[in-house]
């Protein structure tokens, strides 16, 4: 009986609180206050515009995907629609989008380690040449002479260095200028020298790549490897000792050169420095591949620059008498005993001619009436 009475009472209260409730006001909240609706992942910008008009999450998902979904774009090019490339990872870089991979790549590793392997060289050349002087006795000026280079080696030669010096120094001052030639001339004058040489350097570039393939062509004969250039080498020349070891016409350093900095990274530096220069044709040169040849080139040139460096300074200042026989072709009996006495025994035994240019013949006297 009693717990029918409170089951009674308990619906009565329950009942009443109703009656209450559906008696009283209802206040609903102001529209300007309503709860923004959930925003879809896969709304468009345009429809995320109505219901969150500051949110513009999708155009900047769709720009951080256009690497791997190009979207829409008035940008011209095969890659329209691109805005951030996709993630890559380059050796040295971390894990990020390829434009960030090849910046981490040139400052943290090309620009510092290539700058440095440059002034080691020059600074190791200095200390050489400061306590040891230049190598060899003999000055070559004496009086019979010996043709060493013709007219057309000459000049295939002297056209490749020039155009390499306009492009090594072009190079060093827009990879390097800002940290030590930047704080001297200031930004104005700096802005202008880098637009100059980089002009330069787009310039001499097919020059340098044409005359390349004339020097490799026309020093190729003399620059085959023989069993005398494992002696050289494992004596390292007789530069330490003072005293040189026999050598042809070219001895195994100059064949290093020749071989190593002429042929490979000369070939690599002149590939990569055309698609650069977008002249390679049947290529869309794509940002990706521009940044990996920017790359290649970077190191390429840099190993060039300090290889050279020795070859430039063996022959001016290195060598007694080096500098001569390019510059006038010829040799006296001594330099040529001294520097590469295997290559005077030839032509002192008449295996090879001590002259290969032909003399001009005088001209005929005129015939008197």
């Amino acid at each position: 009986m009693r717990s029918l009475i409170a089951t009674c009472l308990f619906v009565l209260a329950c009942t009443t609180a109703q009656a209450q409730d559906s008696a009283a006001p209802r206040f609903d909240p102001p529209a300007s206050v309503a709860a923004a609706p959930v925003p879809d992942p896969k709304d468009s910008n345009a429809a995320r515009a109505k219901t969150q008009p500051r949110n513009n999450a999708p155009f900047w998902r769709e720009v951080q995907d256009s690497g791997r979904k190009p979207g829409i774009s008035s940008l011209p090019g095969a890659e329209k629609g691109v805005l951030v490339q996709p993630l890559v990872q380059y050796p040295g870089s971390r894990m990020t989008n390829a434009g960030e991979a090849w910046r981490q790549v040139r400052n943290q590793w090309i620009i510092p380690y290539g700058g440095s392997l440059v002034l080691i060289v020059i600074v190791a050349l200095g200390l050489f040449f400061f306590t040891k002087g230049p190598i060899g006795h003999a000055s070559n000026t004496g009086e019979r002479r010996i043709e060493r280079f013709t007219y057309f080696e000459r000049a295939a030669h002297w056209l490749n260095a020039i155009a390499f010096s306009v492009l090594a120094i072009s190079g060093i001052v827009m990879a390097f200028g800002k940290f030590f030639l930047l704080p001297v001339i200031g930004h104005l004058l700096f802005g202008w020298l880098t637009y100059v040489l980089k002009t330069a350097h787009n310039f001499f570039g097919p020059v340098f790549a044409v005359s390349l393939l004339v020097v490799f062509l026309t020093f190729l004969r003399s620059n085959f490897p023989r069993r005398e250039d494992i002696v050289w080498l494992l004596k390292f020349g007789g530069m330490l000792s003072g005293k040189e070891v026999p050598s042809h016409r070219f001895n195994a350093g100059e064949k290093v050169v020749f071989w190593g900095g002429v042929f490979f990274l000369g070939t690599i530096a002149v590939a990569s420095g055309l698609f650069l220069n977008k002249l390679l044709p049947g290529f869309d040169y794509l940002r990706p591949d521009m940044q990996v040849a920017h790359m290649i080139h970077a190191v390429a040139t840099v190993l060039m620059i300090a290889m050279f460096l020795g070859h430039i300074y063996i022959g001016t200042i290195g060598m007694r008498g080096a500098y001569r026989a390019m510059r006038d072709g010829v040799v006296d009996d001594e330099w040529a005993a001294e520097h590469h006495e295997l290559w005077y025994r030839d032509i002192r035994d008449g295996k090879i001619p001590a002259q290969r240019t032909p003399e001009p013949q005088p001209a005929p006297h005129a015939i008197q009436p």
